[in-house]
């Protein structure tokens, strides 16, 4: 019998989605299942994208630039410079969500056997993107008990090899929530002007910060053009998660011509896709007024419930719509097991996304879960509430 390929049985299995099956199996049980392990946002995706797709006036649904349409990718680019990044649109490519545009970073600055370093806990595709690459992941540890800020510049350098091409962060952060500051990333750019690498910036919760709190992003540090690759989306900007439209964005020329090469090879990014988004860049502000301040509403609510509990230990996140939520538990992939197989609460109970896959250190994060507060108040407030109670009844 032939037998899959070593990367095929390499490639982790997602943290997020490994559990369905048993959600599914709790659905046919009659249960309701609080879903805090995805972000995928309950926000209207703003009227005037839908519109733009039910409005359109093609005959023909052609075959796009590889590159992305034009007239978006120069809408993306003012978009960019309202955001202080001045950038053209023949420095942008429009890709098929931003973990395309990972992909696409990931091929263009490192070969097989290559290394990146990210500071776990990190997006769990990171891992799958590493494996399908052929490159090596390099952890530097963030610690719940500093919040998940940037380790010192010694737990960088101590890691670059020959072999390190590039240093990757998610600013902010899944699934930390944690906003890397002005200092923070002009720290990293030292690190990698100093040591000639890559900074790849996975920048797509941008506009997601609390507090009084602004994203800085690499690209407006002038001295990163030739060095700073980021990595957007509007999935979760703008509750567009189905339309799968992101890009790769640098001021370095021979990342662009690459990354070009491999948007080729795919022929091009999804044209309604395209048409949605680029409506969607007209959504005004008040839109995001509103989302902001019902995400910090939410983030508000679930960390102070969270803290009531006992033994439990939470990281306040400063951005995004995710925390790292340690639990007085042994293994919590055992433990969101057995929440959707064998607990509920009245007919209740919740699904979380166990921390360990958002790790690639072995046995970090064992004791950890991932929440993401996209549902309303008074669910959040209900699945605490099981939490609670779960934890009260579990037997490790």
């Amino acid at each position: 019998m032939p037998s899959v390929s070593r990367k095929g049985q390499n490639m982790p299995e997602s943290p997020i989605r490994k559990l369905v099956p048993f959600a599914e199996k709790a659905y046919k049980e009659n249960k309701t299942v609080y879903h805090l392990n995805i972000g995928q946002p309950d926000i209207k995706t703003p009227q005037i994208a839908m519109d733009a797709v039910a409005m359109h006036s093609l005959d023909v649904l052609a075959y796009s630039r590889s590159e992305g349409s034009e007239d978006y990718r120069k809408k993306i680019a003012n978009y960019y410079k309202k955001n202080d990044i001045h950038v053209t649109a023949d420095e942008i490519i429009v890709t098929t969500g931003g973990s395309e545009a990972l992909l696409f970073a990931m091929g263009s600055v490192a070969d097989i056997g290559d290394e990146i370093i990210i500071p776990e806990p990190f997006y769990a595709n990171y891992n799958g993107f590493a494996t399908a690459s052929g490159v090596n992941i390099v952890p530097v540890i963030s610690k719940i008990e500093d919040n998940f800020a940037l380790p010192p510049i010694s737990e960088f350098e101590k890691l670059i090899t020959p072999k390190t091409k590039a240093i990757l962060i998610c600013n902010p952060g899944n699934p930390t929530g944690y906003l890397y500051s002005k200092e923070e990333i002009q720290t990293l750019a030292a690190i990698v002007k100093k040591h000639d690498l890559f900074l790849i910036a996975d920048e797509v919760y941008r506009e997601f910060t609390y507090d009084g709190y602004e994203h800085y992003s690499i690209l407006q540090e002038e001295s990163m053009a030739e060095y700073g690759i980021i990595i957007d989306s509007v999935s979760k900007r703008y509750s567009m998660c189905g339309a799968r439209i992101g890009c790769l964005v640098s001021k370095n020329k021979d990342i662009i011509k690459t990354a070009l090469k491999f948007a080729q090879a795919r022929l091009s990014p999804p044209t309604f896709a395209q048409i949605a988004s680029e409506a969607a860049l007209d959504t005004p502000q008040s839109y995001f007024d509103e989302v902001i301040s019902e995400y910090k509403d939410r983030r508000d609510t679930l960390i102070s419930h969270l803290q009531k509990i006992p033994g439990v230990k939470v990281g306040l996140p400063k951005g995004a719509f995710y925390c790292i939520v340690e639990l007085p538990v042994k293994n919590s992939d055992a433990f969101a097991q057995w929440l959707l197989e064998k607990f509920d609460h009245k007919g209740e109970t919740i699904m979380v996304a166990p921390a360990a896959g958002f790790y690639s250190s072995p046995g970090v994060g064992l004791n950890q879960v991932r929440i993401a507060y996209v549902l309303k108040k008074e669910s959040l407030i209900k699945a605490v509430e099981i939490l609670r109670i779960a934890l009260e009844q579990y037997e490790d």
